[in-house]
């Protein structure tokens, strides 16, 4: 085991344990060193990974925002990991677009059974603003990547939201792929906004099997449009 990673096992310990929560302050740098006997650049290693997982957050100075505490972001790491893999081009669109379309489907359902209880006015906003006609596709496609997360949030599930924020830049970025394969992007873009406001009028009116099917239709058939020519 490398020094550093001793330093990782002992803070996992520690979360697990309890001992670290969120918000907690990590022991200071020199004094995690002399307890673990190992260098304090091992520490600084560790640290490092840590942050780039989004289990902490580190500061310098001496106020009480400063050194490593627990922030515990799940989706930070996920999307790094997602992100760096999809353009290793390890990870085909096919299965981006069937994991994509696992995790939607079963969160619109689960979310209009509280159909009551739902918050939409952020979707509703987002929805608006897709209607402008003057919008790139680059920032039509963004909107749709937000709308498209909170959607997914609306299930209330922290993991699938972590999954569908971390997923967000790979979806955009195969979507922007398609864009010049497509014959006629205005025509595109409009059927994109129907099928929007029908799942969301679905949600609304609490109808969660319609809501899943009329997703699953739209990501598939999306992704139907340019699968064939990428081959």
């Amino acid at each position: 085991m490398r020094t550093h990673e001793v330093v990782l096992q002992r803070i996992e310990q520690d979360l697990a344990d309890g001992k670290l929560t969120v918000g907690g302050r990590l022991p200071a740098e020199r004094a995690l060193a002399e307890e673990l006997g190992v260098g304090r650049s091992s520490v600084r290693e560790a640290m490092r990974v840590l942050e780039a997982m989004g289990i902490v957050r580190t500061a310098v100075g001496s106020g009480p925002d400063s050194g490593a505490i627990v922030a515990a972001n799940p989706a930070a790491s996920i999307g790094v990991a997602l992100r760096l893999h999809m353009a290793t081009r390890t990870l085909p669109i096919r299965d981006v677009v069937q994991t994509r379309t696992l995790l939607e489907s079963w969160a619109v359902e689960e979310a209009a059974g509280r159909a009551r209880e739902l918050d939409l006015h952020a979707i509703d906003a987002l929805l608006d603003a897709m209607d402008e006609h003057t919008l790139s596709p680059e920032a039509f496609h963004r909107l749709d990547a937000d709308l498209h997360v909170a959607m997914a949030g609306l299930a209330g599930n922290v993991l699938v939201e972590a999954m569908m924020v971390s997923l967000r830049d790979s979806i955009h970025g195969y979507v922007m792929q398609a864009v010049p394969l497509l014959d006629d992007w205005s025509e595109v873009a409009q059927n994109l906004r129907c099928e929007h406001r029908a799942i969301v009028t679905a949600l609304r009116r609490g109808h969660g099997a319609k809501a899943s099917t009329l997703v699953r239709e739209h990501i598939e058939g999306f992704y139907g449009r340019f699968a064939p020519v990428r081959g």
